[in-house]
């Protein structure tokens, strides 16, 4: 019985069919034929195509040019080697394998080829398929699990957002240091998984260099080294921030720089320059405790002011807020927010620096966590349209290096003076040596490849902790959707106590931050904030696993 010819597949698009290498994604053509609906093989330049022979193995292509379309015959035939460039290997195999999932042949849950198994069926390197791979990662489509390959993620529904918070509509004196002691008192315990820390990934390769300069300046051992550092701090690293801060819109020369020890103490001499024991500023809400407590050390009153998870502050409660009471400051985190993980859209940060300046109040921008925004170009600060110099733009390495280096900056424009005064009478100078490592990483060109990888780690790990959260904690779970940094904000049912379930927590080897601490009057009880820096392990599941558990167990107990 003679072999049923193979159905014919459309046409090769003339866009595709010219030029292989016009672009990554506009040289490949996925084929599929019509009786399987199964990509079976793609185009990488005019006339010559790669086979998917895991799928094709009873066909083979021939090109009609009086049809111009491609026909399957059913004589199978061997895939010729892939010739394309590098940069196109990898996207043509992740596309193949892309198409190959949405289309229903690896399911959610599936294991997926291993590299060594697709390098050989493709004849590719090891290298390509594990770029392939992480390029699937950055879209969502794969997911690696230590020591068992890469996976399909499993198809769940996310948990709604949280809610918008409602603080109280008055100044308040900020609460809760016992709450942050308890958070900071945990901390030296090997024992402990800790969730609850604002702690990078310190582990990465891509430090090793940072880690050199250290060393190197360490066996120098000269004197300049242990003098006195300059009030604004080195010259070589100011020139560097001023460099980088170029991709946040801002233009800023070293001289409107003053390095600091950290991001707290840029934010603490910023606080200072501006208020007065007893003033009012303005905080977003939920908001990062060690501002506030700074606030409280100084004898001033926070307005928390309603945020919105995913546009960030209320313009109109900040704008209501600013007619009835005379704040002298607005402090807030409109990039990578800490805790809830939003990036502020820019018509928001215009109007808000319109509004400060309808007012005439400064604004204090937290920017630390700017460099780890998922998406690129990185978003812009407030201080990027600042034309009266009333933003003072706080910043660190701790969070894009390592938080031990204490390195960080601020742009304080017009309140420069007031700024020094406040850094002479606290620390007086920032500790040389890691200033002139940092400089070094930088000026090599080390920190960019460094926060690529960083970038595509958290979010990585953001989806997957997002999975464990709809896996293992209670229905009706809220959290945020971080568009940077390593953060997530968790809000479980009205009138569960996180206090309570970091109590039960502890005893178990686990940590959260709970969501009181990120309120100047003790809202958020019922919320948590968890980390997902490091590389995903079995111990970091398990933990998550623990918390969910944990708090299930809690609700069970309060609604009997």
């Amino acid at each position: 019985m003679p072999p049923v010819p193979a159905p014919a597949l459309p046409a090769a698009p003339d866009s595709v069919t010219t030029d292989a290498h016009r672009s990554s994604r506009s040289s490949v053509l996925l084929l599929f034929a019509q009786s399987c609906h199964e990509p079976i093989g793609c185009l990488v330049r005019k006339n010559h195509y790669r086979l998917n022979t895991a799928v094709l193995t009873p066909y083979s292509f021939a090109k009609n040019p009086a049809e111009s379309c491609i026909f399957a015959p059913s004589v199978p035939v061997l895939a010729p080697p892939l010739r394309a460039n590098a940069m196109t290997l990898y996207v043509n195999l992740a596309e193949l394998l892309g198409t190959r999932i949405e289309q229903g042949f690896y399911r959610p849950g599936d294991r997926l080829p291993s590299v060594r198994a697709l390098s050989v069926e493709h004849g590719v390197s090891l290298s390509t398929v594990q770029q392939a791979y992480r390029l699937l990662e950055d879209n969502g489509l794969a997911m690696p699990k230590p020591k068992s390959g890469y996976f399909v993620p499993p198809s769940r529904e996310l948990p709604a957002l949280p809610a918008v918070g409602r603080p109280a509509q008055r100044p308040v004196e900020i609460s809760q240091w016992d709450q942050v002691l308890e958070l900071i008192r945990a901390v030296p315990r090997k024992d402990v998984v800790q969730l609850g820390r604002g702690m990078p990934d310190i582990t990465t390769p891509t430090l090793k260099p940072l880690l050199r300069a250290l060393a190197r300046l360490s066996r120098r051992q000269d004197m300049p080294g242990l003098h006195y550092d300059n009030i604004y701090g080195v010259l070589e690293l100011r020139e560097q921030v001023a460099r980088l801060m170029l991709d946040s819109g801002c233009q800023l020369g070293a001289g409107d720089l003053v390095i600091t020890t950290g991001c707290h103490e840029a934010l603490s001499t910023s606080i200072r320059a501006i208020c007065e024991p007893g003033d009012i500023v303005a905080v977003d809400s939920p908001s990062f405790h060690g501002a506030m407590q700074t606030l409280k050390g100084l004898g001033m009153k926070a307005l928390e002011i309603p945020t919105d998870p995913i546009t960030g502050i209320s313009l109109e409660a900040l704008e209501l807020a600013l007619e009835q009471w005379p704040i002298k400051a607005i402090q807030l985190t409109p990039n990578c927010n800490n805790p809830l993980g939003y990036i502020m859209p820019e018509p928001r940060k215009r109007a808000l620096l319109t509004l400060a300046q309808r007012f005439d109040v400064a604004i204090i921008e937290d920017d630390v966590y700017g460099e780890l925004a998922y998406t690129y170009p990185r978003p812009r600060t407030i201080k990027s349209f600042d034309d009266d110099g009333r933003v003072l733009l706080c910043s660190s390495f701790s969070k894009t290096l390592a938080p031990g280096l204490r390195i960080g900056w601020v742009a304080p424009g017009r309140y420069l003076e007031r700024v020094l005064h406040m850094k002479y009478i606290s620390t007086g100078s920032t500790a040389p040596q890691p200033q002139v490592a940092i400089a070094e990483f930088l000026k090599s060109g080390h920190f960019e490849p460094h926060l690529r990888k960083m970038r595509t780690q958290y979010q990585r790990n953001r989806d997957l902790m997002l999975d464990w959260v709809s896996r293992y904690f209670p229905a009706g779970t809220r959290a945020s959707r971080p568009q940077g940094s390593f953060m997530l904000w968790i809000e479980l049912p009205e009138g569960f106590d996180a206090l309570k379930l970091n109590r039960v927590l502890l005893e178990q080897g686990v940590q959260i931050a709970v969501g009181s601490i990120f309120s100047a009057s003790g809202k958020y009880r019922n919320c948590l904030r968890m980390n997902y820096a490091a590389k995903p392990t079995a111990q970091i599941e398990d933990a998550v696993r623990k918390v969910g558990a944990a708090a299930i167990k809690l609700l069970s107990e309060t609604s009997d």
